[in-house]
């Protein structure tokens, strides 16, 4: 397995030093738990520029009403609280509140976006509420010493950014690279880490660096000054809607640079397919979790049980929606250190529990790619594979990039 070193993010200390043995003593219990159920509280841009994100909130709601309908978790039922944001930080932070103030939930669970994850962090970690598997690859949720309430889920964009620009550096010659990207936290994490896998000798290379407001309604002049600085390679680090008309103004204007798109936008149904299939040919991006799209996961156990419970659960939704899969799969985290909880449903055992994941294997992660936490490491996921569309599907190439320090 190939390694990428990790810019030094990782605490060296955290709060939760425990073994990761499961109580089976007396019932103990904090806000949000009795003994018929567990509430989590969730926020989600059903509404708003990032409204193409819903359909993991939405599935989110579907997932706990499967785990219910089977009896729930150690006879308990998941109370699933979700709230529409809007992906606006004033609003997540009234609706967080509500949730934990009024509420009372146990924990919060997914909440999505890194600015809206970042104006209720302090508050959620003096509360004590732990803010677990955050939808957001930031870096920032890696920080046990600092933030001992928080986790995060997904490989960070830090790493990310600079396995493409390794991959550049490794397979193109001459590059002349154009950056694309959302000017919020989240853009800023994935530019310095391209930035750092570069290195200092080749940030050069660079030759425009150019950012968007999500509110933007296109990013159509933004393209236009990526071409006319002379990128032949161009990084596209936006959310759905800018990606899909990032990808169709570069075919428009008869451009074609070397392409690679962060993985929050990977989605064929709701990027690649607006964007059009012959416009999103040879794009590549870095992946985790299986495709729905790939052929090769037909006769795949977890892709047929996936099928099936989306057909039960959202027999309306679009398979091609990686969002759907990418729910799915941290629904199962989630629902696997709620189990190991016990009758401990504290939320310090909770959290104990996250930090004590090795080698866990959920539905629809990639073959070679495990969850492992430690303590001293917040970063569930640290491994990807590269893959480039051919035009109906990603195709995946080469071997399992991994950040793992084991």
């Amino acid at each position: 397995m190939s390694k990428i070193r990790r810019r030094g993010l990782v605490a060296s200390a955290t709060a939760f030093a425990f073994a990761p043995s499961i109580a089976r003593a007396q019932k103990k219990y904090d806000p949000g738990v009795t003994d018929k159920e567990i509430k989590l509280g969730h926020t989600n841009p059903y509404s708003g520029p990032l409204s193409a994100y819903g359909v993991i909130g939405q599935a989110e709601a579907a997932y706990w009403k499967s785990i219910n309908d089977a009896g729930g978790i150690n006879g308990r039922k998941i109370n699933f609280i979700t709230y529409d944001d809007g992906f606006s930080p004033p609003k997540t932070v009234e609706m967080v509140r509500k949730l934990v103030e009024d509420d009372h939930v146990f924990a919060i669970f997914q909440l999505l976006g890194t600015p809206t994850n970042t104006v209720v962090h302090k508050y959620l970690n003096q509360k004590k509420v732990p803010q677990l598997f955050v939808a957001t690859g930031a870096s920032k949720w890696g920080n046990p010493k600092e933030f001992p309430w928080t986790m995060g889920w997904q490989p960070d964009y830090a790493t990310e950014g600079a396995i493409y620009a390794k991959h550049i550096l490794a397979t193109q010659k001459d590059p002349k690279i154009g950056i694309l990207w959302q000017n919020d936290d989240s853009g800023k994490d994935y530019v310095g880490g391209f930035m750092a896998g570069l290195g200092k000798e080749n940030e050069k290379k660079v030759v425009a660096s150019v950012s968007y407001e999500v509110t933007d309604p296109t990013v159509d002049s933004q393209v236009i000054q990526l071409k006319s600085a002379g990128a032949n390679i161009v990084f596209i680090e936006t959310a759905p809607k800018a990606a899909a008309q990032a990808i169709r103004k570069i075919a428009d204007l008869g451009w074609t640079p070397v392409r690679y798109l962060a993985n929050v936008s990977a989605s064929v149904a709701a990027v690649l397919k607006p964007a059009g299939f012959e416009n999103s040919k040879e794009i590549i991006t870095a992946a985790y979790l299986k495709d729905a799209t790939d052929p090769q996961w037909v006769n795949d156990a977890d892709y047929k049980e996936w099928k099936a419970w989306m057909a039960k659960y959202i027999p309306d939704g679009n398979l091609a929606d990686s969002g759907y899969v990418y729910a799915y799969a941290v629904s199962s985290t989630m629902r696997d250190v709620l189990t190991r909880c016990g009758d401990d449903l504290t939320r310090a055992n909770l959290m104990k529990q996250a930090a004590s994941m090795k080698k866990l294997v959920v539905p629809m992660l990639l073959p070679g790619i495990t969850i492992n936490t430690s303590p001293t490491d917040f970063y569930p996921i640290q491994a990807v594979r590269l893959a480039r569309f051919n035009g109906e599907t990603w195709a995946l190439f080469g071997d399992v990039l991994s950040n793992e320090s084991t």
